[in-house]
């Protein structure tokens, strides 16, 4: 849904979601008026970014990670959610114990939907109590699709232009990652 008064839609994009630039910006640019869902993330997500970036996979220098996650920080200030003691240490059920914070930051928040690509590391049945859901970036971004196709596209088309590529381009980026979203963009349905 695109936000609105009416709609407080929310999502916690884990950092394996903001990892891959093309991935980040496109979920970034949906989050920018009009928007489509408001987000929510913390300080710990931000530390897994800065890891995940400086890592052999990645191996972004220290300042473009830094000038990265204060863009982030300066374009949604209002994002960056505070977790109060105890909430996370709270959290039950996941295969993962370092995964509980993601899940703190969407319940802190709010939160609707937690969308990232280690599906296994948050099992439905820990999110339920919660009220959570979680999808895989390919999923949340079809959905988005369905929801305002035309508003969509136009969002990447604004992305293209911004690092001058075509929409074809940017989509054959998200392609690795979000095959059917890319697949029904391409159709342009």
């Amino acid at each position: 849904m695109i936000l609105t008064a009416d709609n407080e839609y929310c999502i916690v994009p884990d950092a394996c979601v903001l990892l891959p630039m093309p991935m980040c910006d496109t979920i970034l640019r949906l989050a920018e008026e009009p928007a489509f869902f408001r987000m929510a993330w913390s300080e710990e997500i931000f530390e897994e970014i800065r890891r995940g970036l400086a890592s052999p996979r990645f191996s972004y220098p220290a300042e473009k990670i830094e000038r990265r996650l204060r863009t982030m920080r300066a374009a949604f200030p209002e994002a960056m959610t505070a977790l109060p003691p105890g909430l996370t240490e709270g959290i039950k059920g996941l295969p993962d114990p370092d995964d509980r914070h993601v899940v703190a930051v969407a319940i802190q928040a709010r939160a609707d939907t937690i969308v990232t690509e280690n599906l296994r590391h948050f099992p439905r049945a820990a999110l339920s109590p919660h009220n959570l859901q979680v999808l895989s970036a390919d999923d949340f971004l079809v959905h988005q699709f369905h929801l305002a196709p035309h508003a969509l596209l136009d969002k990447l088309d604004r992305q293209a232009a911004a690092i001058r590529r075509s929409r074809k381009e940017i989509l054959r980026l998200l392609e690795p990652s979000a095959p059917e979203f890319s697949k029904l963009c391409f159709s342009g349905r």
